[in-house]
């Protein structure tokens, strides 16, 4: 087990001007469970591959433990890597699928065979291990998949969007599995998904990336309570969180008819590429429905609900009363909101509702850059 260091390490393909990983920093600890996630063509899975050596780096340098690994050929690397489509033999049995990288290494057989057995027994696959691969379900030949990479016992295990090809169910099931089972080997692992929600109920850590730029690295918590800026803000969390950039008057931002209360010391860091605007993040629960009447509620029309038994989300349209709703958008789209509610409490499709911002819990954001602005 060790340490995974990217140092400023960059990819750039050939024929292409912008790099697909720009001069990345991350380090990862000795048996942590860090989650690459972001939007496809974000350089995710390039920063995992060019940590196999499966892609050249073009400047910067990559260690695993204290050796730079940047020019060594991926065999001698001490990785074991689970890829997306599987990639097991369909003419050999579970056991050869797992026990194959140790054979070409010449490992004695008995030793293969304690090893797989061992693996199978982790992974209750003990019973598959005479069949072949076209007799497994998706999930079982995910977890042979993954047996193969433990048996070989490397320093770090490294995961190409592993669940992507399974159903729903088998996915949440499997990704506790993955988790449970890295947390007991205590193995350095690099899990990649475009997943939010696989990054923040798996990863000790997650590194969100865009257009090759690392974002923001940090815990599942730090994620989702202090986004760096609205991608990530926008990003990590489901449903999404709703964002309005609005002009500030008189110490307050104004949505719509709507006053958000802003901190005194928000207004003193204002640049000039703000032009007295200021991006506001608030997340579904940190909206309440009120009654109709109450100062600084905002008027929506409900599209749908969304109710998952023990929460309920409403979807709804800003009214054209409301003014500035064109400044607002979320993961509903341009306009619209997502709200938490009382799943006991659900109203009609068509209705009209008023919510508020819950005091304190809103998000804020330079205008111009998207920056967190700290309070």
């Amino acid at each position: 087990m060790a340490t995974v260091t990217f140092d400023k390490a960059t990819r750039v393909y050939p024929g292409t001007e912008r790099p697909a990983v720009d001069a990345l920093d991350l380090h990862i600890e000795d048996g942590e469970f860090l989650v690459l996630v972001g939007p496809s063509g974000c350089g995710k899975s390039t920063s995992l591959r060019m940590l196999a050596g499966l892609e050249d780096v073009n400047a910067g340098r990559i260690l695993i433990g204290d050796r730079d690994v940047t020019d060594v050929q991926p065999k001698d690397r001490d990785i074991a890597m689970v890829f997306q489509n599987y990639a097991l033999y369909p003419h050999m049995t579970v056991a050869d699928n797992m026990g194959f990288a140790l054979k070409i290494a010449g490992t004695p057989k008995a030793d293969i065979r304690a090893r797989v057995e061992e693996a199978a027994k982790i992974l209750d696959l003990s019973q598959y291990l005479d069949r072949k691969p076209k007799a497994l379900s998706g999930g079982q030949r995910q977890r042979v998949a993954m047996g193969r990479a433990i048996v070989r016992q490397p320093q770090v295990f490294l995961m190409d969007e592993p669940l992507s090809n399974l159903d729903a169910k088998l996915r949440v099931q499997t990704r506790t599995q993955i988790a449970s089972l890295q947390r007991r080997l205590g193995v350095t692992t690099v899990y990649v998904t475009h997943d939010q929600t696989e990054a923040l109920t798996m990863g000790d850590r997650i590194a969100v990336l865009k257009d090759g730029l690392l974002q923001q690295v940090g815990t599942p918590r730090d994620m989702y309570d202090t986004p760096a800026n609205v991608f990530v803000a926008g990003f990590i969390g489901s449903p999404a969180m709703n964002i309005a950039t609005v002009p500030v008057l008189e110490g307050a931002a104004q949505l719509g008819r709507a006053r958000v209360s802003l901190p005194r010391d928000v207004i003193t860091k204002f640049t000039e590429s703000d032009k007295n605007h200021i991006t506001l993040g608030f997340r579904p629960e940190a909206l309440e429905v009120v009654p109709q009447g109450t100062p600084d509620a905002i008027p929506v029309i409900v599209n749908i609900v969304e109710e998952l038994g023990s929460d309920a989300f409403l979807y709804a349209s800003l009214t054209n009363e409301f003014g500035g709703a064109e400044a607002v958008h979320s993961g509903a789209g341009d306009a619209q909101i997502i709200v938490r509610i009382d799943p006991r409490g659900v109203p009609a499709k068509g209705e009209t509702v008023w919510v508020r911002i819950r005091e304190g819990q809103q998000h804020l954001f330079h205008a111009g850059s998207g920056e967190r602005i700290a309070v």
